[in-house]
């Protein structure tokens, strides 16, 4: 049963969705990837404005959370990003360090349990993956495709349970 008395979620994802990873992308291309690179590089993504957009305007009629695949590890970065690009204040969730399932299920699983005592008002995300489950699922999704598509980065977040 759901709290209406409080405000509904709208939930965002990092990846490509806020923060534009496509400089990178390229620690994902070679053979072995190179993880440590790739989530060292993250405090230097450019923001993408349309999702930086959505975010603001969002936190007028509900509160802001951030659902993302990276590892919990990946914190204080992630904190430190989202202040310093004026994103609104709010609870962040992130994969543990071990867990290596497709993006898809751990995201659905916590926007599950958000919904069981709040309302989800949206979910929006890059990933058509998630998207396509959120929306099985009968969540309201919106997806991001304000940035440049990546093989590396699908692969990763759906193969290798990494982002």
């Amino acid at each position: 049963m759901t709290d209406s008395s409080r405000r509904p979620l709208a939930v965002f994802d990092l990846d490509n969705t806020l923060a534009d990873t496509a400089h990178r992308q390229h620690f994902l291309e070679s053979r072995p990837k190179d993880w440590a690179a790739f989530f060292a590089a993250a405090p230097e993504d450019p923001p993408l404005a349309e999702g930086i957009a959505l975010a603001v305007r969002s936190a007028g009629d509900c509160e802001v959370v951030y659902l993302t695949g990276r590892p919990e590890r990946c914190r204080r970065d992630t904190l430190d990003w989202l202040a310093a690009h004026g994103l609104p204040q709010g609870r962040v969730f992130m994969r543990g360090d071990a867990d290596r399932r497709p993006a898809r299920f751990t995201k659905l699983e916590i926007l599950r349990r958000l919904a069981r005592d709040r309302e989800v008002r949206f979910l929006v995300d890059d990933d058509e993956l998630v998207c396509d489950d959120a929306e099985r699922a009968g969540f309201r999704v919106v997806r991001a495709r304000w940035a440049a598509r990546s093989a590396a980065l699908e692969e990763a977040q759906e193969r290798e349970g990494r982002t």
